[in-house]
This record gives C-alpha cells, structure tokens and sequence, in this order.
C-alpha cells in the first residue's frame, strides 16, 4: 500500500525532474522515490563519509609530493648558488661592464632553455627519479 504525497518543487527543479524521467523513461514518482530513499537511508553518511575520505587521502598524496616537489627544487638550487660561489672568482672593476653584459645573455639562453625544457614536460624531479631509482633497485631475477 503507498501513501499519497503532495508537494510543491521550485520550476527548475520540477524542470530538471521531467527532463531525467523522460531522457531515463521512467516514471517522475519513482525517480523521487528512489531520491528519498537513498537520502534517508541510513548508510548514507557512510557513504559519504567514505567518499570524503578518499579526497582527502588523494589530496594528502598530492601534497607530499609537491613537498618532495620543492625539497628537491630547493636543495638543487641551495647546491647550485654553494657550487657557484665558491667557484666563480670576484671580478676586477674594469671587467664588471664586460661581464654584466654577458650574465645577461647567459640569463636570457637560461630562460629560453627552460622555457623548452618545461614545454618538453621533463621535470627535474622526474630526472631525478630516473636516475636514482635504478640504482637503487636489486637485480632482476631471470625467469625461466
């Protein structure tokens, strides 16, 4: 036996209502009766509770990577700026216009050589990866 429900939907939800019963061909009743049941039934909140759990395990993934992301970007460019000091002697005065000139084309060839590097899709951290993972990998085992 069903009781007789009468109620009042605001027009674009009563539109959207007769849209997915027609496009499903089904009846309106039953697409509202199937709505209600599963918003009232009482594993709902689990399931929702579910859901957002794994949104935020995916989220605490992303964030441990863009970590490792920057850990690297950043101890490649402390090593870059200690490498550079203590390398690169001071210059003379009178060599300073001279080499001004010069950082600035090498700083522009830097630019541009990122800005392929970047478009080809490579990262550093991917380089990385490749370059320390195999090493770190045991040997294969032959299979028969």
């Amino acid at each position: 036996m069903r009781t007789k429900h009468t109620f009042r939907l605001p027009p674009d939800l009563a539109g959207k209502l007769a849209d997915h019963a027609s496009r499903k061909r089904v009846p309106q009743a039953l697409i509202v009766e199937t709505a209600l049941a599963s918003f009232l039934s009482p594993d709902n909140s689990e399931r929702m509770e579910a859901a957002l759990g794994r949104r935020l395990d995916r989220l605490n993934r992303q964030v441990e990577r863009l970590e490792r992301h920057i850990s690297i970007s950043n101890e490649a460019l402390a090593l870059f700026v200690r490498f550079w000091l203590t390398a690169t002697p001071p210059l003379p005065d009178t060599a300073q216009p001279a080499a001004q000139t010069k950082g600035r084309e090498r700083y522009e060839s830097f630019v541009e050589a990122l800005g392929r590097r970047l478009a080809r899709g490579q990262t550093l951290a991917q380089e990385i990866s490749l370059d320390v993972e195999p090493a770190q990998a045991p040997p294969s085992v032959p299979r028969e």
